[in-house]
């Protein structure tokens, strides 16, 4: 991709599924990244490797939803590796049930992780992309935003505020030539999948039912997304911004 040579990417739950492919790509494409993740310690095996390729990929432990705590991290990446030219928010987290089966407790957790996590992070990282008139946000959202997704009415609803939220600071930031734009995987074979899934029967029947929603007959893998994030972070995704681009084998075409 043309110029992302040693500029410096963040990546919030960059240490597993889509986050990891994300973290493989950006560092292969030449970024120092961050990793930010809650468990710090899986986050290093995907550094790790990253690193035996030569890339300088760092891991900071990090809750998103503590806003102090995104600040200071934030902070220390960036004396670490120099400023943030791209922000990758894509940590997330569900625990499907239908909606009246649910209490606050959990919705309170959904949202934290999903809405105010992300929201922290653009303060605490656009604050200066703009004070340097440059950088890119690439904000990991879902097609269940777009559409909605039974049993996780409140996991849809945060990922449909991170969709508004990006076309809003898009208009608010353009002229600091700060763009930002959204994707929406679709049904994705990644470790949060396989523990809403489970095992077994029941589990091959909902997979297969997915499967046979998608016009490409498979569900998605985690490589499936790095690209599309590589290519909005480049300066070749220059003129885009506001834009919420699904990766889903053409389940939701809308």
């Amino acid at each position: 991709m043309a110029g992302t040579d040693a500029k410096m990417a963040i990546v919030t739950g960059g240490g597993q599924g889509i986050g990891r492919a994300i973290t493989m790509r950006l560092a292969a494409e030449g970024y120092k990244v961050a990793v930010f993740d809650l468990n710090p310690q899986a986050a290093e095996a995907t550094a790790e490797e990253a690193r035996a390729t030569g890339a300088d990929v760092r891991v900071y432990g990090v809750d998103i939803s503590d806003a102090d705590g995104v600040g200071s991290a934030v902070a220390q990446a960036e004396a670490d590796l120099g400023p943030t030219w791209l922000l990758v928010n894509n940590a997330g987290w569900d625990q499907p049930a239908p909606f009246l089966q649910t209490e606050k407790s959990l919705w309170d957790k959904i949202i934290a992780i999903n809405l105010s996590g992300p929201l922290n992070m653009h303060k605490a990282v656009c604050t200066g992309m703009a004070e340097r008139g440059g950088g890119r946000v690439v904000n990991i959202a879902s097609d269940a935003a777009r559409v909605g997704t039974s049993t996780e009415a409140v996991y849809s609803a945060c990922k449909g505020g991170i969709i508004a939220f990006t076309k809003s600071l898009a208009r608010e930031l353009a002229r600091q030539n700060v763009l930002l734009n959204a994707v929406c995987p679709g049904p994705t074979n990644t470790p949060m999948m396989a523990s809403v899934l489970g095992t077994g029967d029941q589990a091959m029947k909902w997979k297969d039912a997915m499967v046979r929603g998608i016009p490409l007959r498979r569900m998605g893998e985690p490589e499936d997304y790095a690209g599309i994030v590589a290519f909005l972070g480049s300066d070749d995704a220059n003129f885009i911004t506001g834009q919420t681009i699904s990766v889903s084998g053409g389940m939701n075409m809308v």
